[in-house]
């Protein structure tokens, strides 16, 4: 070959490879989408996709600050689901097909994560639940979901010891008509069946649509129960808390109010629930007064810089949720489905809450963190925070019915 051919060939040689090196370094900083399903208009709860969505940033945010996941940053991308399972399918389905995202996390809703779930074990593609309790989540058996939330078996033992700690001979619940709600009410039935038969316990199935709750409500009157449980989500759980509350029967003398569904911390609470939130019990996944590690600071004081408000159990939910999934593509070097799913098995990671695991055993625990930790608190002043309210039950530690406050009528 002629020297000047020769020249020309290495020319066009030196070329092909800078330009595959500039391709493969743009693919190397090609952004890895993570498709999120949240509730951000009605009738699902938005105020928990807003929580979780604010979660999920905080979290992205941290990650890309630190250089993202071997080199690539993550992308979020978010879809409205309305709380419906309808919408959830359809959400995953385009996050999959059109955007190619390569795991999906966010749904806080049990019925729109059983019905999102469903698409993604169609196209094999991880999926991390952030705050769907069901069991039937779980109890599925899917090897591409994950729960790193709280489930409804561990509210059942907690509500069960409660009761008996409060001497409660009769208990009523209200459970909203979702998988969520129902699911909840008898698992709630079981545990106390299991640890005190001599309760009785009923509970009523609400239309969590419905702004009238009196024909269930008025009943109890006559013949107040020890326990009320709220089972239920806002808006609908605001509207029954104040309607049992304008009734007379809880919180009073003579009965508690039990939130089993954690609402206190939601940033509206107050707006919503004046009168009938002094005194109330609430199942807590977070406490200010809660021992957590680093992250969890780091992610707490990010989200309230970003937000104004104090932190609460679905921020570190949902940012849990990322970092997990991160975790997974990280050690398995890979967005390949298989490799971040057997990573994900494997993962022990310690997050904003303690060190996350999953459990490899079936049923309600298919790769569930078993250990999700949690306290009880009474609300003891109207508008109190929840960092103001009184630790009633420390994690680990059983109910001290001596730091109760009860009304005087």
């Amino acid at each position: 070959m002629p020297i000047g051919s020769i020249r020309t060939a290495l020319r066009a040689g030196f070329i092909a490879s800078a330009s595959m090196l500039l391709i493969s370094a743009a693919q190397a900083a090609d952004p890895i989408k993570i498709g999120v399903t949240v509730t951000q208009s009605p009738p699902g709860s938005v105020v928990q996709g807003t929580q979780v969505k604010d979660g999920l940033e905080v979290a992205a945010k941290i990650i890309n600050d630190a250089g993202g996941v071997n080199g690539r940053p993550i992308q979020l991308v978010v879809e409205d689901t309305q709380g419906l399972p309808e919408k959830a399918r359809a959400a995953v389905e385009k996050l999959i097909t059109r955007d190619k995202v390569v795991a999906v996390t966010g749904e806080h809703q049990s019925s729109a994560a059983l019905a999102g779930m469903e698409v993604a074990k169609r196209y094999h593609i991880p999926y991390v639940n952030t705050n769907g309790w069901s069991d039937a989540i779980r109890e599925k058996g899917y090897a591409e979901v994950f729960n790193p939330g709280n489930y409804n078996n561990r509210v059942g033992d907690a509500v069960a010891t409660s009761m008996k700690a409060l001497g409660a001979k009769r208990v009523v619940a209200f459970a909203e008509n979702t998988d969520y709600g129902i699911g909840l009410a008898k698992v709630i039935g079981a545990k106390l069946k299991e640890q005190a038969p001599q309760i009785d316990y009923k509970f009523e199935t609400l239309d969590r649509a419905s702004k009238d709750f009196l024909p269930a409500i008025l009943p109890l009157r006559a013949n107040p129960p020890d326990v009320v449980i709220d089972i239920m989500l806002p808006p609908a759980a605001y509207i029954m808390m104040n309607q049992v509350y304008e009734q007379g029967i809880a919180p009073s003398a003579k009965t508690y109010f039990y939130d089993a569904s954690g609402l206190a911390d939601y940033p509206d609470f107050w707006q919503n629930v004046k009168e009938a939130g002094k005194g109330l019990l609430v199942f807590g996944l977070y406490h200010p007064k809660m021992s957590q590690p680093p992250l969890g600071k780091q992610v707490g004081d990010a989200y309230t810089a970003k937000t104004k408000n104090e932190p609460n159990r679905l921020l570190f939910q949902a940012a849990d949720s990322l970092f997990v999934i991160a975790d997974a593509i990280k050690r398995a070097n890979s967005t390949d489905a298989d490799a971040m799913i057997k990573a994900l098995e494997d993962t022990k990671l310690v997050g904003t809450r303690g060190e996350i695991t999953f459990s490899k055993e079936g049923g309600y625990k298919n790769h569930q963190w078993l250990q999700v930790p949690y306290v009880t608190f009474q609300m003891t002043e109207i508008n109190q925070k929840v960092g103001n309210s009184v630790l009633v039950e420390e994690p680990g530690k059983p109910l001290d019915p001596s730091k109760l406050w009860k009304p005087t009528k």
